[in-house]
């Protein structure tokens, strides 16, 4: 889940971009041959902030799937929603219409319950250990996996689950079939300065080897997709969240760092 930024300090900050941090050595990530690219989330919206760059990589000719470990049933942004299954059922359209929007139209949930991953993932029954179990069979068989950081992005337990049992399954594959995995990540100096991203957690630049760059056109199609979460923004949110990212934490690529 995604939390939107301020209206008034986002329309400041569109069309200001940051002094750069950003490391000028990273490598750009070029799909040469069709590549399985999974896109690991914890709830529908979390594609948006590596938006473009999935639209790159299916551009490219990735065969990009995205996954998500629940529907987003606790979370019912700005809409009328209660929490709860119906609640989900709408979430989960949104996120293939943003599948559809960004070039990914496989969509994949495994309603593992919102809010409930960090809840005693080690005992028997727990949420975490039931998506261990999904992902065991997802992940091996990509090229790509593109992920939460082990900070959650803002800390948010079902992010930091997600990313843990992402790498807890790749850590254990052989190299000769392991995949890529890559944490997203905002370059340190480039987060956007408005009260609701202050807990967004930054990654030194040096750490942010590789990275995604994506065109104007992938660009419109992630400002299309974040159109599609209607119940979690606003109309102004949707029409300046994705200016924003681009003017102070993309600039024109996303940033991402090897999980090893």
């Amino acid at each position: 889940m995604i939390r939107p930024a301020g209206m008034g300090a986002l329309a400041a900050l569109v069309l200001v971009p940051t002094a750069s941090a950003q490391t000028e050595t990273a490598t750009p990530i070029e799909i040469v041959t069709p590549q399985r690219v999974l896109v690991v989330l914890a709830h529908p919206d979390d594609e948006l902030f590596m938006a473009p760059a999935i639209a790159a990589l299916a551009r490219q000719g990735a065969l990009v799937t995205l996954a998500y470990a629940t529907q987003g049933d606790a979370g019912p942004g700005v809409s009328a929603y209660v929490p709860g299954e119906e609640l989900a059922d709408v979430r989960l359209q949104e996120a293939f219409c943003a599948g559809q929007e960004l070039g990914a139209p496989v969509v994949i949930s495994f309603n593992r319950g919102d809010g409930k991953l960090g809840v005693d993932a080690h005992r028997k029954g727990a949420a975490a250990l039931g998506l261990l179990s999904d992902f065991t069979t997802t992940v091996p068989v990509q090229n790509l996996v593109l992920t939460w950081g082990p900070d959650g992005g803002y800390g948010h337990a079902d992010h930091r689950m997600v990313s843990a049992l992402t790498t807890q399954i790749v850590q254990a594959m052989p190299a000769a079939k392991r995949p890529r995995l890559l944490y997203v990540g905002i370059p340190s100096g480039t987060r956007p300065d408005v009260p609701e991203m202050s807990g967004w957690a930054e990654t030194d630049p040096a750490l942010l080897t590789e990275t995604i760059a994506y065109t104007p056109a992938d660009l419109e199609a992630a400002k299309a997709a974040v159109q599609c979460h209607v119940t979690q923004f606003d109309a102004t949110a949707r029409a300046g969240m994705m200016p924003l990212l681009d003017a102070t934490i993309w600039q024109g690529k996303v940033h991402f760092r090897p999980a090893f």
